[in-house]
């Protein structure tokens, strides 16, 4: 399956989709796994409560932030592969963040729910053929499809690491 076709893709989402930089989605999601969470255990103790700035999250907020959106990305993605014409909400991440309780919560269990969040998206993706990865759906009145949610995914991971990595540490 080739990378997604961008004029499929709402130009917000464009730049999660240009920091992938696999073909496909299923070596993308497995080659990032293998990265990200080695990437996780070396952020030093010290750092997981740490924000680089008043009003920004905690890396363990931006850890939970990364749950959360995996889960939305992952269930518009089934949504659409299994043909639901029901348009789909936005979800404002602030707003989400706020309610989380993620800066309270225990490193090594948003590790570990990080994990099972990922190998469940790695078992979604796999488990398309390719009518259900070019099936679309609407959210927050833009049209999307299914393969594009997957690299989002992928690339939205890619993105707050890069943020961590250049703010936090």
């Amino acid at each position: 399956m080739p990378r997604p076709d961008l004029n499929r893709v709402p130009k917000f989402f464009e730049r999660y989709v240009s920091k992938v930089d696999e073909d496909d989605i299923i070596p993308a999601l497995t080659n990032q796994t293998k990265k990200i969470f080695s990437f996780f255990d070396s952020i030093p103790v010290a750092k997981h409560d740490f924000a680089y700035a008043d009003g920004k999250w905690t890396i363990k907020e931006m850890l939970q932030h990364m749950i959360d959106a995996e889960r939305v990305f992952t269930y518009r993605a089934l949504t659409f592969a299994r043909k639901d014409k029901n348009e789909l909400p936005g979800f404002e991440e602030n707003e989400w963040a706020d309610a989380s309780n993620g800066a309270s919560r225990n490193w090594n269990d948003l590790v570990e729910e990080f994990k099972a969040v990922r190998k469940a998206t790695e078992y979604l993706f796999a488990s398309f053929n390719e009518d259900q990865l070019n099936s679309s759906g609407t959210v927050n009145k833009n049209s999307i499809y299914v393969l594009a949610l997957g690299f989002i995914s992928v690339g939205h991971c890619n993105h707050h690491i890069g943020i961590i990595k250049e703010r936090y540490l």
